[in-house]
This record gives C-alpha cells, sequence and structure tokens, in this order.
C-alpha cells in the first residue's frame, strides 16, 4: 500500500509553480510503550473528560478556548480555525537560498521526502533540484501544516529533495549562556595531538545499523523474562557504579595514550580523568619523585 502524503501543494519560485507532494521521512522507533493498570483487578485505567461541578461531559460538548484573562476565554470552533486564511497552507513559496552551513544545528526539526505531484511536475522538479545542487544553496521558505505556520529549508536528496522544518528564534536558546563560564585558555599542544590521534583512530564511515536503542532491549528482554517467571517479580543485580570523583584518577594525558594504547578499547576500559593545569608537564615529571613507590596506593 502506497504512503499518504502527509501534505499536498506546491511549491513557488518567482512565477513558477511546482506540484509536489510531502512525505514523512521519520518513523517512531520500537519503543516500549506501557499502559496504567488497576493491579487488584488487572484491568486498564481509562479516563474521561471531566468538568468541575458538572461531571462527565461528551467530547462533541468540547471547542477550543483561549484564555485571555484568568478564567474568562475565547471559545473557537474547529471551521473558524480551519477559516483562517494562509497562503503558505497549500503554497511553499521559496523566499530567500543560503549556503546550508549558515544554518545551525540548533534550528533544524524534523525531515520530509518531497516529490513532484505528477509527471508534468517532474521537469519543473528536477530543474529545481539540480539548481540547488550546482549552487550548493538550501531554499528557505514558510509553510503551514497541521495548523502550524513553519519556517522550512530545502534542498536536493539524491532524485528527490528533502524539506525540513526549522525552528524559530524564539525557539532556540542562547548557547552563550550556558557556556560563558568555560574558559578561553588554549589547550596543551601535546594533549591536544592525542585526542585528534584518538579521534583519527575511531573515525569510521557513519553506519545508522551500527546504533540500536538499548534500553528498549533491555526492556525487552525484562518483559520475556516476566513472562518466563509466570509474573514473578524481577531483580536485577545491582552493578557497581563509577568511583566517586577524586578516587582513581589519572592525569588526563596518561588517559589519552592508554586509550591510544590499547585497540578497540570498549567504553568498559575507560579511565576516569580529571585534567589539571598544566598537565603537560605533570606528566613528563616522573610520578616517582612526588611520592616513594612504597607509599603509593593500589589502584581500584
Amino acid at each position: 500500500m502506497a504512503a499518504r502524503a502527509y501534505w499536498q501543494g506546491q511549491i513557488r519560485l518567482a512565477l513558477v509553480s511546482i506540484p509536489v507532494e510531502i512525505f514523512t521521512a521519520t518513523r517512531s522507533g520500537a519503543a516500549i510503550s506501557f499502559r496504567q493498570i488497576h493491579e487488584p483487578s488487572g484491568k486498564p485505567v481509562k479516563y474521561e473528560k471531566v468538568v468541575p461541578g458538572v461531571g462527565p461531559i461528551d467530547t462533541d460538548e468540547i471547542m477550543k478556548g483561549f484564555e485571555y484573562e484568568k478564567g474568562s476565554y475565547i471559545l473557537l470552533d474547529q471551521e473558524e480555525i480551519d477559516a483562517v486564511k494562509l497562503e503558505s497552507k497549500k503554497t511553499l513559496e521559496l523566499t530567500q537560498f543560503v549556503d546550508a552551513h549558515e544554518i545551525d544545528v540548533l534550528y533544524y526539526e524534523k525531515p520530509y521526502f518531497v516529490v513532484p505531484a505528477d509527471d508534468l511536475a517532474e521537469e519543473a522538479f528536477i530543474v529545481l533540484r539540480e539548481a540547488l545542487r550546482r549552487t550548493k544553496k538550501v531554499g528557505l521558505g514558510q509553510l503551514a501544516l497541521r495548523g502550524r505556520e513553519h519556517v522550512v529549508s530545502l534542498k536536493p536528496c539524491g532524485r528527490g529533495m528533502v524539506l525540513e522544518t526549522l525552528r524559530y528564534a524564539d525557539e532556540v536558546r542562547k548557547a552563550q549562556s550556558y557556556f560563558r563560564d568555560i574558559s578561553d585558555e588554549k589547550p596543551d599542544a601535546e594533549l591536544l595531538e592525542l585526542a585528534e590521534s584518538l579521534i583519527e583512530k575511531k573515525t569510521a564511515a557513519f553506519d545508522p545499523q551500527e546504533f540500536h536503542d538499548r534500553y528498549v532491549d533491555a526492556l525487552k528482554d525484562l518483559i520475556e523474562r516476566k513472562k518466563s517467571s509466570k509474573g514473578g517479580r524481577i531483580v536485577e543485580e545491582a552493578e557497581e557504579g563509577p568511583a566517586s570523583r577524586g578516587s582513581n584518577v589519572v592525569d588526563l594525558m596518561a588517559a589519552l595514550k592508554k586509550s591510544l594504547e590499547k585497540p578497540g578499547a570498549s567504553n568498559d576500559d575507560e579511565v576516569e580523568t580529571k585534567p589539571a593545569k598544566k598537565a603537560s608537564s605533570r606528566s613528563r615529571s616522573s610520578s616517582s619523585a612526588k611520592k616513594p613507590p612504597a607509599k603509593k596506593k593500589a589502584a581500584g
């Protein structure tokens, strides 16, 4: 069965209009969903629409209301809301073109596949796609989707194009307020070289199949074991937590070198690090000069 278009309309570039269809490019993963259950009866908990002082009501008695002051509402029915005219409800007008790198990653929200609506639209669709590809530009415009107008970007993707909804400026927090306390100090050159070597060692082509939701896998396993135990309680063995900060701490230089020495080191082999000022100078000096070997405490 063919997928149903999420939106149908036209892309407009000056006097050129291209009929298109948009499809969602992502889907929900294999998440585990739970229902609330009344334990004594084993039945699911249901919810009713209830008005204080009135009791349960029918859903056809419900309207949408905007609270313009405490306890006072303007009521709107769906027809009135649908009648609000926005040209972007059926038309995406490309009003600006920018380099892709100019759009901060924080603004990207959700991707959609864009395809020509019919054979007659295909020629103009291909012309726009290739023009974007050759100029290495991203088209920007505004589009109404499911009752809300979005800023969107449009760029080539294989034989088609991808439209991505973008967040508005007031929806993105300013990074400066979170990063202002991080110092501008330049990193030690030798430490930086080691870190770059470690990154290079672990660099590979991106393969999304290599990643999966380990939490969902663990929940599935728990559910299967719960079924096998006929509903008996499953208690996981407590794992030993990571060492508290300040214990078993090695300097950053030693940790980076150790990471490079171990081929295919896993997360289990990670060493807690605590960088300090002049880390490289400490690494060049002998640790035995600071403390006699006999007085060293064993790690762990």
